[in-house]
């Protein structure tokens, strides 16, 4: 499956509902709650951010916001169903393949320090913890910073 770009006129509302249906594993386990309570359909159709799925209705997303330093990932998502076959993978290189076109030197994200499994799975594609930070409020660490570089010249295929 390949990742498409969503743009106007695009069923924000089914994105919407993906997100917040795979993000709602982490209530009660993450403190602060999610941002995703505050995402709606029109936030999603922002043009200073990019929002990319995979399916038709959408089976997996991300949310790709430049910043001066790298590619911010941001609400990335794939249905409980179609879990483990690369789609998450292949929205990441997406974001690389982006990051590059736009000059940027690294794709960037954040997860919750709550959230051990992502830490694994982000590890395992290729980012390394950076920094945690905290939110507003609170004392402890919320959040843990990943970073990967951006490779100068995009992986060959052997097809």
């Amino acid at each position: 499956m390949t990742p498409y770009q969503c743009l106007e006129p695009f069923d924000w509302a089914a994105l919407l509902g993906l997100i917040q249906s795979e993000f709602a594993g982490m209530e009660g386990r993450i403190d602060p709650p999610s941002s995703v309570h505050r995402l709606t359909a029109g936030s999603l159709a922002d043009p200073g951010i990019e929002v990319w799925a995979i399916g038709h209705p959408p089976l997996a997303c991300v949310v790709l916001t430049p910043k001066d330093h790298a590619l911010y990932l941001g609400k990335l998502a794939v249905a409980r169903s179609h879990r483990s076959r690369g789609l998450a993978r292949a929205l990441i290189d997406l974001a690389e393949t982006r990051a590059r076109a736009l000059g940027l030197p690294a794709l960037e994200l954040q997860t919750r320090v709550e959230l051990f499994e992502n830490h694994c799975v982000f590890k395992a594609l290729g980012f390394a913890e950076t920094g945690c930070t905290a939110h507003p409020g609170y004392a402890r660490p919320t959040s843990i910073t990943f970073r990967r570089p951006v490779r100068t010249d995009p992986p060959c295929s052997l097809s």
